[in-house]
């Protein structure tokens, strides 16, 4: 189970009455049946594990004489456990996703039961009662892919890799011939047997549902192992075969390298994931190049560079096709070495210097320049669209305070502005210790600084100076002075000053605006 820690076990069928130590201690859950407590014909023996979103038994079938583990859907963040095995939403308001989540897990279960494979987890029954649904599943024992990495002293060779890597692709060869995805394949997902036979645990779908309501996609799938496409639902990122083999690759990853691959959305960014069969990289013993080059194939970031089917890895493993080069992204930037000491290049046009010495200690690294695509080229423009709509939104919004409204002035003083320049009076440069003076004016107004006076000495015209709000406001920043001119605007000396009546205009005009 994805959401839970679980250790799974076969063991011969217990008799009758017989309640068996748990494989692990058994957990606190608060909300968990009781030992004793019967389900039709199965009796709850202990807790194996517990998620966000349900709850596993090991329980006994009393019909059958076997062990089995039963999986309860008990979202804990919608719904709690009632009187005796009942189970009730918390609130009302979460019945509905309650209820979607419900019908997911019941969905799972039939689609599960369907399928008949060594590698996929069997259901023997489901039903739904006290309020919720149940599925019934073999016992198994094992330990996890995640698990056997960490017993490990090295990387495994590609016979175990082979061993592990096969019967998973028959297992989503079946599922997607039904058209149907895994969608959380990882590490902790994958159960190894006794025997080493790997077996897919479950889907997760009542998650996927639940999570499109009340979670984020961060608490819903595992960063390190879901593609790209997972994380929105955009017609031109569908998901399909390609998914689950990206999710298959980053597992093969994880049990090569020891560490989980960079997270998709950190790759969208910069893709710093180095290719497993890029020269001079890692060496893993025991695995041809080949093999290597498919799973890099698989790790590919857009969705139609990967293998698009099963098929496909198979072939690319035989060697009957040869997986495509792994984007440059992946490899490190080549460094060439430095030039030799006694073939000295003149560099002085440039840098100043032309020892030979100086020379030999620089390093030319080559700028590898990438074809951009037409798609991509759209995806920028609309960015950059974006961006500037809003830049000019903001501008727009803040027009009041940064554009002074000059007041009205009658029809003959506009005409003779327009036919005559307007005398300004000379000047002169005052002294260190005098005031600097504000040249006031009916049509423009500026503040004169001498070129010897240091920037500090001139201030902002007082209130009793200042022939306008935003003049009241001049020594403010772009931030500040807006709420400035709202201040000024609440005087009783500015309320009906042209700006005033303009800038309450245009709040005016944003609170329809935003009612709309």
């Amino acid at each position: 189970m994805s959401d839970m820690s679980i250790v799974w076990s076969t063991t011969a069928p217990l008799p009758l009455g017989a309640a068996p130590a748990p494989a692990t201690p058994e957990p606190e859950v608060p909300d968990a049946l009781r030992p004793g407590t019967r389900l039709d014909e199965f009796e709850i023996v202990s807790v194996l594990g517990a998620g966000g979103f349900g709850i596993v038994y090991l329980a006994l079938d009393h019909v059958l004489l076997r062990q089995v583990a039963i999986k309860e859907y008990l979202p804990t963040a919608l719904a709690g456990r009632g009187k005796g095995a009942m189970v009730s939403v918390r609130a009302s308001g979460l019945a509905d996703t309650f209820a979607r989540g419900l019908e997911s897990f019941f969905s799972e279960a039939r689609m599960l039961a369907s399928f008949d494979h060594p590698s996929l987890v069997k259901v023997h029954r489901f039903w739904k009662a006290n309020g919720t649904a149940y599925m019934v599943m073999p016992y198994y024992a094992g330990q996890t892919l995640k698990q056997a990495r960490h017993t490990m002293s090295g990387s495994p060779d590609e016979a175990w890799l082979r061993a592990v890597v096969e019967p998973l692709l028959g297992a989503l060869e079946l599922l997607h011939s039904q058209g149907v995805y895994h969608r959380d394949i990882a590490p902790d997902n994958i159960l190894l047997l006794p025997d080493g036979r790997p077996v897919l645990l479950d889907f997760g779908s009542a998650r996927r549902v639940i999570g499109d309501h009340t979670q984020t996609l961060t608490a819903i799938l595992k960063p390190n192992f879901a593609p790209v496409e997972q994380y929105a639902d955009e017609a031109g990122l569908r998901q399909g075969p390609w998914t689950d083999l990206y999710a298959l690759g980053a597992t093969v990853h994880f049990m090569l390298t020891g560490q989980p691959p960079t997270p998709s959305v950190m790759r969208a960014v910069r893709d710093a994931l180095p290719a497993l069969s890029a020269p001079g990289g890692v060496i893993f013993p025991g695995v041809p190049t080949n093999f290597l080059a498919t799973i890099d194939w698989a790790l590919a970031l857009a969705p139609d560079d990967r293998p698009q089917s099963v098929a496909r890895v198979r072939q690319a493993f035989s060697g009957e096709i040869v997986p495509p080069p792994p984007s440059m992204r992946h490899a490190a930037v080549p460094r060439l070495p430095p030039p030799p000491r006694d073939a000295p290049v003149r560099v002085d046009r440039v840098m100043g210097a032309s020892s030979a010495a100086a020379v030999s200690d620089i390093e030319i690294v080559p700028v590898v320049t990438r074809a951009v695509s037409p798609a991509a080229r759209m995806r920028r423009a609309g960015v950059a669209v974006l961006a500037l709509t809003a830049l000019c939104a903001v501008g727009w919004a803040a027009r009041p305070w940064t554009a002074p409204v000059a007041a009205p002035l009658a029809a003959a003083t506009v005409a003779a502005s327009v036919t005559a320049p307007v005398a300004l009076p000379t000047v002169t440069a005052p002294a260190a210790s005098q005031t600097v003076p504000v040249i006031k004016s009916a049509v423009a107004r500026r503040v004169v600084r001498p070129a010897d006076t240091p920037p500090a000495a001139v201030a902002a015209p007082s209130i009793s100076e200042a022939g306008s709000p935003l003049d009241a406001c001049a020594g403010r920043n772009f931030f500040s002075r807006a709420a400035c001119v709202d201040r000024q605007c609440t005087l009783p000396r500015w309320q009906t000053h042209p700006q005033c009546v303009e800038a309450r205009r245009f709040a005016e005009q944003r609170r329809q605006s935003a009612e709309h």
